[in-house]
């Protein structure tokens, strides 16, 4: 019987990844929903391609010039996440989240209750509303995949007995675009400069944060919540290569270690066989990269981001949602030159450091309204302060 499936944000990077593996064992799967925000002419060449009836445009100009294509007939086209209900009439097998920015919430945490294992790919979902989420998962009976190389890798490498036994998790940054550049040249960086990321082929918002660092941050609050650990036992190394994506030392003295290629084919192939026999064609071993990894610690006045962890608390508040929705904004403004590359940064630690934002330290978020109202808010204050 065909793997029912849905995959939310499938004409990103991460959702066509996903689709090309689907590609070649087509009789295996059925996809029963299909979503993008605006780029309607992909979704309806993947919706052609696997005969997936539903689909889900969020842009409302975008989901109007659709609707009015005579190509559109037969399918069922719909504007925002609320008809889940009547799209899946029961739990399907599989939901891919792969959403960008803080958007992707509140799908992510709506198609829970109708999936039995749900891969999430939405780091801003994990650090803004992880509480929520975790809420959802286990109301719902429903299986969590991580999908992020990191949070896979160490997903991999623990199980139910090991996982009380964890002394440290290392997480691996090949230092991105900038690693050896002098920190005088570093502040004139320009956004095609960032975007060159020399190992992983990634959309700009996520090349932008590799550059920052910023990904690593929030890699480190995505481990702190998914593993329930303190952020004192998580640790960042430089590793140029990104041949290992995680290290977990244990209490009983092992320490493992996970290797695969720089490809998101290989994580996003994992959660969708998860649990089956299925195999992936990829390189053998690299004897050179395994004789040269070459691990060290982050210069903090070269990625001085790092230093923003210090802020972080080991609970879940409202506070993450200032720095996702801050930083998310000042990306922004570099791609478009408002801003210097280094005041990316700068003005990161200015906004999280106002009064304002305090209170939030130690507020728990209780529902999507209030991490989005808070998300405008900061949103808001950044353009202030910079524009």
């Amino acid at each position: 019987m065909k793997k029912k499936i849905a995959i939310l944000g499938s004409t990103g990077s991460i959702g066509k990844t996903l689709i090309n593996i689907i590609k070649k064992d087509k009789k295996k799967f059925d996809i029963v929903l299909l979503t993008a925000e605006k780029n309607y002419s992909e979704l309806l060449k993947q919706a052609k391609l696997f005969k997936v009836k539903n689909l889900i445009i969020s842009d409302k100009k975008k989901y109007l010039d659709l609707i009015k294509k005579k190509s559109v007939k037969n399918l069922k086209i719909y504007n925002n996440f609320d008809q889940l209900g009547s799209i899946l009439k029961k739990k399907i097998d599989y939901s891919m989240c792969a959403i960008s920015g803080i958007n992707g919430l509140e799908p992510s945490l709506k198609i829970i209750k109708y999936s039995k294992k749900i891969a999430l790919a939405n780091k801003e979902s994990i650090i803004c509303g992880w509480n929520l989420i975790k809420k959802e998962l286990k109301k719902n009976k429903t299986q969590f995949l991580p999908v992020d190389s990191e949070h896979f890798s160490i997903w991999s490498l623990i199980d139910k007995e090991s996982k009380n036994i964890i002394d440290k998790v290392f997480i691996t940054a090949s230092g991105g675009p900038f690693l050896k550049w002098p920190l005088s040249k570093i502040k004139n960086a320009t956004p095609k400069n960032a975007l060159k990321h020399p190992n992983w082929s990634m959309g700009k918002k996520i090349s932008i944060d590799s550059a920052t660092m910023m990904n690593k941050v929030f890699e480190v609050i995505e481990t702190q919540k998914i593993f329930n650990l303190p952020k004192e036992k998580i640790g960042i190394l430089i590793h140029e290569k990104s041949y290992v994506h995680a290290i977990v030392e244990f209490k009983n003295g092992l320490k493992k270690l996970l290797a695969h290629d720089t490809n998101m084919r290989i994580p996003i192939f994992n959660t969708l066989y998860h649990n089956t026999a299925k195999t992936i064609k990829s390189n053998n071993l690299d004897i050179k990269k395994f004789n040269n990894l070459n691990f060290r610690p982050i210069d903090k006045k070269k990625f001085p981001s790092i230093k923003v962890l210090n802020r972080i608390s080991n609970k879940d508040t409202m506070f993450e949602t200032v720095l996702v929705s801050a930083n998310d904004e000042l990306v922004n403004l570099f791609l478009n030159k408002k801003i210097l590359f280094n005041q990316i940064i700068k003005n990161l630690i200015k906004i999280i450091n106002m009064k304002e934002f305090h209170k939030f330290r130690n507020k728990k978020p209780r529902n999507i309204k209030e991490i989005y109202n808070l998300n405008n808010s900061v949103r808001l204050k950044i353009r202030e302060l910079c524009i």
